[in-house]
Protein backbone atom coordinates (compact mmCIF):
# COMPACT_ATOMS: atom_id res chain seq x y z
CA UNK A 1 0.00 0.00 0.00
CA UNK A 2 0.95 3.52 -0.28
CA UNK A 3 3.40 4.68 2.74
CA UNK A 4 2.08 7.94 2.96
CA UNK A 5 0.01 8.14 6.35
CA UNK A 6 -4.10 7.15 5.76
CA UNK A 7 -6.78 9.08 7.57
CA UNK A 8 -8.64 5.60 7.86
CA UNK A 9 -8.65 3.22 10.79
CA UNK A 10 -7.25 -0.20 11.23
CA UNK A 11 -7.70 -3.04 13.36
CA UNK A 12 -4.88 -5.18 14.01
CA UNK A 13 -4.69 -8.93 15.45
CA UNK A 14 -2.79 -8.09 18.05
CA UNK A 15 -1.66 -11.35 19.92
CA UNK A 16 0.74 -10.09 21.90
CA UNK A 17 3.80 -11.65 20.49
CA UNK A 18 6.48 -10.68 17.97
CA UNK A 19 4.96 -10.41 14.56
CA UNK A 20 1.78 -8.83 15.99
CA UNK A 21 3.88 -6.10 17.94
CA UNK A 22 5.92 -5.37 14.38
CA UNK A 23 2.45 -4.95 12.66
CA UNK A 24 1.17 -2.76 15.42
CA UNK A 25 3.84 -0.36 14.77
CA UNK A 26 3.88 -1.07 10.99
CA UNK A 27 0.12 0.35 11.36
CA UNK A 28 0.96 3.15 13.65
CA UNK A 29 3.13 4.43 10.92
CA UNK A 30 0.71 4.16 7.95
CA UNK A 31 -2.89 4.76 9.95
CA UNK A 32 -4.41 7.70 11.81
CA UNK A 33 -6.09 5.51 14.24
CA UNK A 34 -5.08 1.67 15.16
CA UNK A 35 -7.38 -0.52 17.28
CA UNK A 36 -6.11 -4.16 18.36
CA UNK A 37 -8.11 -7.47 18.30
CA UNK A 38 -6.88 -10.83 20.63
CA UNK A 39 -8.41 -13.90 21.30
CA UNK A 40 -8.99 -16.19 24.22
CA UNK A 41 -9.64 -19.51 22.59
CA UNK A 42 -8.11 -22.11 25.03
CA UNK A 43 -4.42 -21.28 24.11
CA UNK A 44 -1.69 -22.98 26.26
CA UNK A 45 0.24 -19.62 25.91
CA UNK A 46 -2.21 -17.64 26.96
CA UNK A 47 0.06 -15.52 28.99
CA UNK A 48 0.58 -13.99 25.46
CA UNK A 49 -2.75 -11.87 26.54
CA UNK A 50 -1.08 -10.77 29.66
CA UNK A 51 1.84 -9.29 27.60
CA UNK A 52 -0.31 -6.91 25.55
CA UNK A 53 -0.89 -4.43 27.94
CA UNK A 54 2.95 -3.56 28.92
CA UNK A 55 3.60 -3.52 25.35
CA UNK A 56 0.91 -1.52 24.40
CA UNK A 57 2.33 0.62 27.07
CA UNK A 58 5.70 0.40 26.14
CA UNK A 59 4.22 1.71 22.34
CA UNK A 60 2.68 4.99 24.00
CA UNK A 61 5.99 5.52 25.62
CA UNK A 62 7.92 5.04 22.50
CA UNK A 63 6.23 8.03 20.57
CA UNK A 64 3.79 10.22 21.18
CA UNK A 65 2.00 10.43 18.00
CA UNK A 66 2.09 6.68 18.15
CA UNK A 67 -0.01 7.60 21.93
CA UNK A 68 -2.42 9.35 20.29
CA UNK A 69 -3.57 6.71 17.28
CA UNK A 70 -3.99 3.90 19.69
CA UNK A 71 -7.48 2.84 20.15
CA UNK A 72 -9.58 0.09 22.20
CA UNK A 73 -8.13 -2.97 22.37
CA UNK A 74 -10.60 -5.53 21.98
CA UNK A 75 -10.67 -9.44 23.36
CA UNK A 76 -12.99 -12.11 21.98
CA UNK A 77 -13.01 -15.24 23.98
CA UNK A 78 -13.81 -18.55 21.70
CA UNK A 79 -13.14 -21.42 24.06
CA UNK A 80 -14.98 -23.85 20.90
CA UNK A 81 -11.89 -23.40 19.38
CA UNK A 82 -10.01 -25.77 21.74
CA UNK A 83 -13.09 -27.66 22.50
CA UNK A 84 -12.61 -29.07 18.64
CA UNK A 85 -9.10 -29.06 18.51
CA UNK A 86 -6.73 -31.92 19.17
CA UNK A 87 -3.18 -29.70 19.33
CA UNK A 88 -0.55 -28.97 20.99
CA UNK A 89 -1.06 -25.45 21.60
CA UNK A 90 -4.77 -26.35 23.24
CA UNK A 91 -4.24 -29.37 25.32
CA UNK A 92 -0.80 -30.83 27.33
CA UNK A 93 0.72 -32.93 25.21
CA UNK A 94 4.40 -33.11 23.66
CA UNK A 95 5.38 -30.81 20.59
CA UNK A 96 5.37 -33.36 17.61
CA UNK A 97 5.16 -33.40 13.95
CA UNK A 98 2.64 -35.27 12.58
CA UNK A 99 1.86 -37.70 9.83
CA UNK A 100 0.81 -35.13 7.56
CA UNK A 101 4.17 -33.45 7.98
CA UNK A 102 3.04 -30.51 10.34
CA UNK A 103 3.54 -29.78 13.48
CA UNK A 104 0.78 -30.75 15.98
CA UNK A 105 0.55 -26.90 17.04
CA UNK A 106 -1.68 -26.36 13.72
CA UNK A 107 -4.99 -25.35 14.83
CA UNK A 108 -6.97 -25.81 12.01
CA UNK A 109 -9.28 -22.93 11.52
CA UNK A 110 -7.60 -20.96 13.64
CA UNK A 111 -6.92 -17.53 11.30
CA UNK A 112 -9.31 -18.84 9.18
CA UNK A 113 -11.77 -17.76 12.15
CA UNK A 114 -9.34 -15.09 13.54
CA UNK A 115 -10.14 -13.01 10.50
CA UNK A 116 -13.73 -13.58 9.89
CA UNK A 117 -14.17 -12.23 13.40
CA UNK A 118 -12.03 -9.61 12.89
CA UNK A 119 -14.39 -8.93 9.30
CA UNK A 120 -17.13 -8.63 11.49
CA UNK A 121 -15.66 -6.49 14.28
CA UNK A 122 -14.42 -4.11 11.70
CA UNK A 123 -17.86 -4.46 10.14
CA UNK A 124 -19.56 -2.81 13.07
CA UNK A 125 -16.73 -0.19 14.17
CA UNK A 126 -16.43 0.72 10.32
CA UNK A 127 -13.06 -0.30 9.49
CA UNK A 128 -11.83 -1.67 5.96
CA UNK A 129 -7.91 -2.16 7.14
CA UNK A 130 -7.51 -5.72 8.87
CA UNK A 131 -3.70 -6.39 9.65
CA UNK A 132 -2.28 -9.41 10.69
CA UNK A 133 1.00 -11.17 11.03
CA UNK A 134 0.75 -14.11 9.01
CA UNK A 135 3.73 -15.48 7.73
CA UNK A 136 4.73 -18.37 5.09
CA UNK A 137 8.39 -17.17 4.51
CA UNK A 138 9.69 -17.89 7.71
CA UNK A 139 6.83 -20.48 9.60
CA UNK A 140 5.88 -24.01 10.75
CA UNK A 141 3.93 -24.92 7.63
CA UNK A 142 0.84 -23.87 8.32
CA UNK A 143 -1.65 -23.53 5.92
CA UNK A 144 -3.86 -21.04 7.07
CA UNK A 145 -0.93 -18.63 6.72
CA UNK A 146 -0.15 -18.94 3.27
CA UNK A 147 -0.81 -16.03 0.91
CA UNK A 148 -3.11 -17.74 -1.14
CA UNK A 149 -5.10 -18.50 2.24
CA UNK A 150 -5.67 -14.72 2.78
CA UNK A 151 -5.99 -13.40 -0.49
CA UNK A 152 -8.91 -16.50 -0.88
CA UNK A 153 -10.48 -15.60 2.41
CA UNK A 154 -10.78 -11.65 1.90
CA UNK A 155 -12.35 -12.55 -1.27
CA UNK A 156 -14.92 -14.52 0.83
CA UNK A 157 -15.16 -11.70 3.11
CA UNK A 158 -16.00 -8.97 1.41
CA UNK A 159 -18.61 -11.18 -1.10
CA UNK A 160 -19.89 -12.28 2.26
CA UNK A 161 -20.33 -9.00 3.75
CA UNK A 162 -20.86 -6.81 0.94
CA UNK A 163 -17.84 -4.81 2.28
CA UNK A 164 -14.26 -3.90 0.63
CA UNK A 165 -12.18 -4.88 3.61
CA UNK A 166 -8.01 -5.10 3.03
CA UNK A 167 -6.40 -7.88 4.68
CA UNK A 168 -2.64 -6.85 5.20
CA UNK A 169 -0.12 -9.00 5.68
CA UNK A 170 3.23 -6.73 6.12
CA UNK A 171 5.23 -10.07 7.20
CA UNK A 172 4.02 -12.30 4.58
CA UNK A 173 7.29 -13.03 2.34
CA UNK A 174 9.91 -11.98 5.69
CA UNK A 175 12.12 -14.19 7.27
CA UNK A 176 12.16 -13.93 11.11
CA UNK A 177 15.57 -11.33 10.98
CA UNK A 178 14.19 -9.40 8.36
CA UNK A 179 11.42 -8.90 10.99
CA UNK A 180 13.66 -7.94 13.71
CA UNK A 181 15.29 -5.89 11.25
CA UNK A 182 11.62 -3.73 10.27
CA UNK A 183 11.31 -3.44 14.18
CA UNK A 184 14.09 -1.64 14.32
CA UNK A 185 13.44 0.63 10.90
CA UNK A 186 9.86 1.40 12.46
CA UNK A 187 10.93 2.19 15.79
CA UNK A 188 14.59 1.95 16.25
CA UNK A 189 16.34 0.18 19.50
CA UNK A 190 13.56 1.01 21.81
CA UNK A 191 10.49 -0.97 19.44
CA UNK A 192 13.40 -3.46 19.57
CA UNK A 193 14.13 -3.93 23.10
CA UNK A 194 10.90 -3.75 24.19
CA UNK A 195 9.88 -6.94 22.10
CA UNK A 196 12.67 -8.59 23.31
CA UNK A 197 11.02 -7.90 26.68
CA UNK A 198 7.86 -8.08 26.67
CA UNK A 199 6.41 -9.64 23.78
CA UNK A 200 5.65 -13.43 24.24
CA UNK A 201 6.03 -16.43 21.33
CA UNK A 202 7.01 -19.61 23.39
CA UNK A 203 4.24 -22.31 22.74
CA UNK A 204 4.36 -23.63 26.24
CA UNK A 205 4.22 -20.39 28.10
CA UNK A 206 7.45 -20.05 29.65
CA UNK A 207 8.32 -16.74 31.14
CA UNK A 208 11.00 -18.18 33.38
CA UNK A 209 13.99 -18.34 31.07
CA UNK A 210 15.54 -15.24 29.82
CA UNK A 211 17.20 -15.17 26.33
CA UNK A 212 18.96 -12.81 24.25
CA UNK A 213 15.89 -12.53 21.99
CA UNK A 214 13.41 -12.46 24.53
CA UNK A 215 11.56 -15.24 27.00
CA UNK A 216 10.88 -18.72 26.08
CA UNK A 217 11.34 -22.28 26.78
CA UNK A 218 13.74 -22.08 24.04
CA UNK A 219 12.86 -25.29 22.38
CA UNK A 220 9.37 -25.10 20.75
CA UNK A 221 9.63 -24.37 17.09
CA UNK A 222 7.95 -20.49 18.00
CA UNK A 223 10.96 -20.46 19.92
CA UNK A 224 13.46 -21.87 17.41
CA UNK A 225 12.56 -19.45 15.19
CA UNK A 226 12.27 -16.52 16.84
CA UNK A 227 16.04 -17.42 18.21
CA UNK A 228 17.27 -18.52 14.71
CA UNK A 229 16.19 -14.99 13.65
CA UNK A 230 17.36 -12.95 16.27
CA UNK A 231 20.92 -14.55 15.81
CA UNK A 232 20.88 -13.50 12.11
CA UNK A 233 19.54 -10.14 12.61
CA UNK A 234 22.24 -9.46 15.39
CA UNK A 235 24.91 -10.86 13.10
CA UNK A 236 24.00 -8.48 9.92
CA UNK A 237 23.62 -5.70 12.77
CA UNK A 238 27.11 -6.02 14.24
Amino acid sequence: MNERPSSETALVLFSGGQDSATCLAWALERFARVEMLGFDYGQRHAIELECRERLLDGFKSQRTDWAAKLGESHTLKIPTLAEISDTALTRDVAIAIGADGLPNTFVPGRNLVFLTFAAALAYRRGIDHIIGGMCETDYSGYPDCRDETIRALQTALNLGMNKEFQLHTPLMWLDKASTWKLANELGGAGLVDLIREHSHTCYLGERGARHDWGYGCGECPACALRAKGWREYAAAAA
